[in-house]
């Protein structure tokens, strides 16, 4: 493992940039809350063969979101995606109780983290190669998980 790193961004730019790190980074787990995911660029090109690469070598990939309806409309790659690889991906949607949760992070191998404070602003930080950054985004992705139920299947009918 390399030397811990950590950045701080607060544009677009330098978060979607440190996400594409932190896939890059991934080999065996990754995962992923946001309410929409709209700034996660998992409709692009470039994420989408990122995705496959980590899927194909292997590993799992975990979404926990508020609504699905943002990557139904808009990111129809991610979608094949998960049809692709249904047997690696899983997407749940949270409670209303769990609603007002509002930050936003991505988990790789419980190494790596990628965290906006807010999910309305872009400030946030970016931790690699460092565990004890990503225990606490674990333990609340681990605990969003547990209360959520399966959302944003592979087809229409969900089979």
């Amino acid at each position: 493992m390399s030397e811990p790193r950590t950045e701080r961004f607060d544009t677009r730019t330098q978060f979607q940039q440190e996400l594409r790190s932190l896939l890059a980074r991934a080999r065996v787990t990754l995962d992923l809350f946001d309410p929409d995911f709209a700034l996660f660029t998992l409709g692009t090109p470039e994420t989408d063969a990122e995705l496959r690469r980590f899927l194909h070598a292997g590993g799992t990939l975990r979404l926990a979101m508020h609504e699905s309806a943002w990557l139904e409309r808009n990111a129809p790659r991610f979608l094949r995606l998960l049809r692709d690889y249904s047997h690696r991906i899983e997407c749940r949607v949270t409670p209303r109780g769990l609603r007002q949760l509002t930050d936003s992070f991505a988990i790789a191998d419980a190494t790596h983290v990628v965290r906006r404070f807010h999910s309305d602003h872009l400030r946030g930080g970016a931790a690699f190669d460092a565990p004890d950054e990503a225990d606490l985004p674990r333990e609340r992705f681990n605990a969003i998980w547990a209360e959520s139920l399966p959302g944003l299947h592979p087809t229409v009918t969900g089979l």
